[in-house]
């Protein structure tokens, strides 16, 4: 582990490659949404108050998911920010659909994959988003074949840039043989907690 003279040393903002740069720490968007990451917030005053105040502090990474809610995180994001402020940088992802609260299931088909980013963009009011993330990956057939979809959303420029989350090693080295991968968004647990 780093000592804090080498943590120091990081510096204090990210840039994609070819892309926008931000703060290292931005503003995860799943808990905006009600109890069990579904419906509206108990408190949608309360919770738009929350993402203007982020900004306001200097969050200028702002990352949701068309599950959050679903729907609502997004929605949420642009009633309280839209029309966003130059340099906050958006992020959404694709791949989990919500039978229910707190129930998760996975859907990474290419067909899937296109529907709920249109329905991200149009709940964000962009016409693109700059980092859209595959959510996880389906078993149920390659990684390869859906983040096809990705590329062909990216090339038809509704997607800045590519990344992928919940993924193993071996799967993100597949999906770098797709796609320029420039983000993974990976669960971390210390070991021995």
């Amino acid at each position: 582990m780093p000592d804090d003279d080498a943590r120091a040393d990081l510096p204090m903002t990210l840039t994609l490659k070819g892309g926008p740069t931000v703060a290292r720490l931005g503003f995860g968007a799943m808990r905006i949404a009600g109890a069990g990451v579904w419906g509206p917030p108990r408190d949608e005053a309360e919770a738009i108050a929350v993402l203007r105040r982020a900004v306001e502090l200097g969050v200028n990474f702002i990352d949701t998911a068309d599950s959050y809610g679903p729907g609502v995180s997004e929605s949420l994001i642009a009633k309280a920010l839209y029309p966003y402020p130059t340099g906050l940088l958006i992020t959404s992802k694709g791949g989990f659909v919500r039978p229910g609260p707190g129930s998760w299931a996975v859907d990474c088909r290419p067909e899937q994959l296109r529907h709920v980013c249109e329905e991200s963009l149009e709940r964000l009011r962009l016409d693109r988003i700059e980092l859209y993330q595959l959510h996880t990956v389906d078993h149920r057939m390659s990684i390869e074949e859906s983040l096809g979809a990705l590329v062909e959303l990216q090339r038809e420029g509704k997607i800045g840039h590519i990344g992928v989350s919940n993924v193993s090693a071996g799967e993100l080295a597949r999906a770098r043989a797709v796609a320029e991968i420039v983000s993974v968004q990976n669960a971390y647990k210390p070991r021995g907690r």
